[in-house]
């Protein structure tokens, strides 16, 4: 391929959205942000939300921009966050969307296993359990009545493509954490909605990345001033950074996707779906070309952005992180580690006061300081990380020989290098937007930019932005 054309992916986070221009060529894979603009839950009457109406708002202008600097855009590709959708009915959204944080998934997964055990669920669906696996969701929007009134219910990304479009589709990376998709042939499970009383008629058609969902609307065309096809990528966030993680060898390699949540795994050719990886909680959701990404959620960065929310909020000054993990790294005896995937660090809140009562449970002594607890938070994340990646190894029977972190927390290198100690495995940290280079990879591909598996893509991932290495330190791998 030798032509060099532009791409724009609009990718959201939990805690951030952006939009961004990718430029491809033979010896090009540069990204340009447009636009960024914030992210989070908004508390109503009803429970916690997300402002999808204001995000979309953020994208077109984010789109207008990207169209103004590249009028000879290509195509649009769009990720998020997984689980968490939208009610459709004819062109109406009937209320913002749930946030996945919100307490009332609890019922949901009560009326779940009621009629199914985890065990039955994992053996149809192969994913691990979280109480806010859109299955659940949907069981206690079903107890609402508000799935009578929905004749559609799209993930994020697949909603927001609707808006751009007017096309109903439901992606298939994304499609395979609701639940409801069946892990043997990647079909929606309609006996599984059936029985749960969930209205399978709201389920659109599944289609794979790189597929064209379709053109912008016309309204949309002569406001953007851009004639672009939307394309579907890794429209679940983890599955386009997994496009760009640089593995030069999938088969010893392990991944953490590094951001609000952290997702560890590997990427494989079938899922894994024995006793064990069950009890050990891990999933098997579905990756670009097929592949399987066989991963477990750890808590994430959250734990850290929560506990910098808190502080500001009770000193009403802000908190300079790199300050605050300079402080962190020279702690001389951190803390015993606590379980970052506790139940209780699921909630917005005071996240300091849950972890400190987290030691004092078991009488063990409180960081006492905001560097102490920094570095408790960073330790714990790192000693979940290692565990996730030598269980994983364990389950698989792969010797992991590298560890990739990308995402935002390969810019925490206090984060990569007790990850790489505590592992006692090289970590190879970047790139920072990884989720967005997968988007635009994979968009770029589609529309005939470049060309190749994804061992292809990723070489252009590691000549454009080679990562930092981490060498363990044997001796650094407790406390």
């Amino acid at each position: 391929m030798s032509e060099t054309g532009s791409v724009a992916a609009i990718d959201l986070g939990a805690t951030s959205g952006r939009v961004m221009i990718g430029r491809i060529g033979p010896d090009t894979l540069a990204l340009e942000p447009v636009a960024r603009f914030p992210n989070g839950p908004v508390p109503l009457a009803s429970g916690l939300h997300w402002d999808l109406t204001g995000l979309y708002r953020h994208a077109l202008e984010g789109l207008r921009k990207a169209a103004h600097r590249e009028p000879a855009l290509a195509s649009i590709g769009i990720d998020s966050w997984a689980v968490d959708y939208v009610l459709l009915r004819g062109d109406r959204m009937l209320s913002e969307p749930f946030h996945y944080r919100d307490e009332r998934t609890v019922a949901g997964v009560e009326a779940v296993h009621a009629r199914h055990t985890f065990a039955d669920l994992y053996r149809r669906n192969g994913l691990q359990f979280l109480p806010f696996t859109t299955l659940y969701q949907l069981a206690a929007e079903q107890a609402s009545g508000m799935l009578d009134l929905a004749d559609a219910a799209l993930l994020i990304p697949d909603a927001l493509a609707f808006e751009l479009t007017g096309r109903r589709v439901a992606e298939h990376t994304n499609a395979s954490t609701t639940g409801l998709v069946r892990i043997d042939d990647g079909q929606w499970d309609r006996a599984l909605c059936d029985d749960l009383g969930i209205p399978s008629a709201i389920l659109s058609p599944l289609i794979d990345p790189g597929e064209r969902i379709g053109p912008l609307r016309p309204m949309l065309t002569e406001d953007l001033g851009v004639t672009a096809e939307v394309v579907a990528v890794g429209s679940h966030d983890t599955a386009s950074a997994v496009v760009a993680v640089p593995m030069s060898d999938p088969d010893t390699s392990a991944y953490i996707s590094c951001g609000t949540w952290g997702l560890v795994g590997l990427e494989l050719e079938s899922p894994v779906v024995t006793d064990a990886a069950r009890e050990a909680n891990f999933t098997n959701e579905r990756g670009v070309d097929g592949r399987i990404r066989f991963l477990h959620n750890v808590m994430g960065l959250w734990l850290l952005s929560e506990s910098v929310r808190q502080w500001e909020k009770e000193t009403g000054e802000a908190i300079d992180l790199a300050t605050l993990l300079g402080d962190a790294a020279e702690v001389s005896e951190p803390a015993q580690v606590f379980d970052a995937n506790d139940p209780r660090f699921l909630a917005p809140g005071d996240l300091p006061a849950r972890i400190a009562q987290w030691y004092r449970e078991r009488a063990l002594p409180v960081p006492t300081t905001r560097a102490a607890f920094t570095r408790a938070i960073v330790e714990s994340l790192a000693h979940a990380f290692a565990d996730a990646v030598h269980t994983a190894s364990a389950l698989t029977g792969r010797r992991i020989l590298t560890l990739h972190l990308v995402g935002g927390g390969s810019l925490n290198r206090l984060l990569c290098q007790r990850t790489a100690d505590r592992a006692a495995i090289p970590v190879l940290a970047g790139p920072v937007e990884a989720t967005a280079l997968g988007n635009v990879l994979v968009q770029a591909r589609a529309v005939g930019l470049v060309s190749g598996e994804l061992e292809d893509l990723r070489y252009r991932v590691v000549r454009s932005h080679p990562p930092r290495r981490y060498d363990p330190v044997p001796t650094r791998r407790t406390p």
